[in-house]
């Protein structure tokens, strides 16, 4: 790979010593290149400012097509570089390209977007005499180039997080193992429902894509949908219960409630007991109080005692139904409007994979209110044990029945 820093200081310091003529310069510029082999020309272009044209008729000389003429070697040839006329304009430009690393907090630009123009228009308020097309090859000479964000950081680490990883693949293993039903929960975004733009493309005659509406304002007839899942982990099989109001805890457990009445009931006749492993936010908030209010009654509905592993803040994308289910979910409805509710229930329950995955889904058309409180006593009544290992990511549930 062509080192154009080393070769730009090289320039730099040949020219500050005042050792090069213009015959000089184009010689040194094409030895440069050419020692540098595969891409040295362009390299050298970008590292001193030298025009392609110059290079090229270096190494012409180089390779003996010409021969300097006496008395006609011009000092200072053409236009003098930008970073000559310049001074400064390097470092003011990665100042305001870069705040952050180059410790300029005050930047102009720290809080816009940094185009071309822009930047061309502050590094002028700081008295450059500079154009956005000069910007935008200095910024390829330095390395910079148009880059999107990539997502990397889950947030602060929790120094459990590690071990609660491994208490939930034990847990789980363990259930498993027993025959016991393992189920992975959460829910989808919100989607409005009605003829409105979807992310992702799909196939269509060419010329004529599928309109949709040019704004994404919630139709107040048609509503929206809350696709709340339930994921059997030892089936390969997922249950959507299609709510139509608010994401609740009520909502997450009769979703859970209607996937045992219809598949897990008959999955696992003999079963005794529900895990389930599920995200520290939403309607499954481990410090909700409703949601272990509801997980009592889903414990006195289903006979189970219900044990339950949270995900750690910020790592929910590890829970099982992100990847196993939601994200075929998606691919299978992208580039299509949402117009009704029944093409949504639709396309969630065509979702398959080569691996087996089968996925059924149903309206909730039930209202769930949010904001419920939940008493004291109510909370208190609550048939729950809290695991030795952080009990309040991990706990069980078990029937009123059982103790009474």
């Amino acid at each position: 790979m062509v080192d154009e820093r080393a070769i730009s200081e090289r320039y730099r310091l040949l020219n500050a010593q005042g050792a090069l003529d213009e015959r000089t310069r184009r010689l040194w510029a094409a030895a440069e290149a050419r020692s540098a082999g595969r891409g040295g020309l362009a390299a050298v272009v970008r590292a001193t400012g030298i025009s392609e044209s110059t290079v090229l008729r270096g190494l012409a000389d180089l390779d003996g097509e010409q021969r300097p003429v006496a008395g006609r070697v011009r000092r200072h040839p053409g236009r003098t570089p930008i970073l000559e006329r310049e001074p400064g304009l390097e470092d003011d430009l990665e100042r305001l390209v870069d705040p952050v690393t180059r410790g300029d907090p005050e930047s102009p630009l720290r809080w816009t977007s940094k185009s071309g123009a822009k930047l061309a228009e502050a590094l002028r308020e700081l008295g450059h005499d500079v154009v956005e097309r000069t910007v935008l090859r200095l910024l390829k000479a330095k390395g910079y180039s148009l880059q999107a964000n990539k997502k990397t950081r889950e947030g602060s680490q929790h120094p459990d997080r590690d071990a609660q990883f491994q208490h939930i693949s034990e847990t789980v293993s363990e259930a498993l193992e027993a025959g016991e039903p393992v189920i992975s929960v959460d829910a989808k975004k919100r989607e409005l429902v009605g003829d409105f733009k979807a992310v992702g493309r799909e196939f269509e005659p060419k010329g004529r894509p599928v309109e949709v509406r040019g704004h994404d304002f919630k139709d107040t007839e048609l509503g929206h949908a809350i696709p709340y899942g339930v994921y059997d982990l030892a089936n390969d099989e997922g249950w959507v219960s299609v709510g139509i109001t608010s994401d609740t805890a009520q909502f997450a457990v009769n979703s859970v409630i209607n996937w045992w009445e219809h598949l897990g009931k008959a999955r696992y006749p003999n079963a005794e007991s529900l895990t389930i492993t599920a995200d520290s936010g939403g309607s499954n908030n481990p410090r909700t109080r409703l949601w272990r209010c509801e997980l009592q009654r889903l414990a006195d509905t289903t006979g189970l005692s219900i044990r339950v592993c949270h995900f750690p803040p910020g790592t929910s994308k590890w829970n099982k139904i992100e990847h196993r289910m939601f994200s075929f979910v998606s691919l299978n409805w992208r580039g299509k409007p949402l117009e009704t509710l029944e093409i949504i229930i639709n396309l969630i329950a065509s979702t398959t994979t080569t691996t087996g995955l089968r996925v059924y889904a149903r309206l909730d058309d039930h209202s769930y209110q949010r904001g419920i409180d939940v008493t004291d006593e109510q909370l208190a009544a609550v048939n729950i044990t809290r695991h030795t290992f952080h009990g309040d990511w991990n706990y069980t549930v078990i029937p009123s029945h059982a103790t009474s």
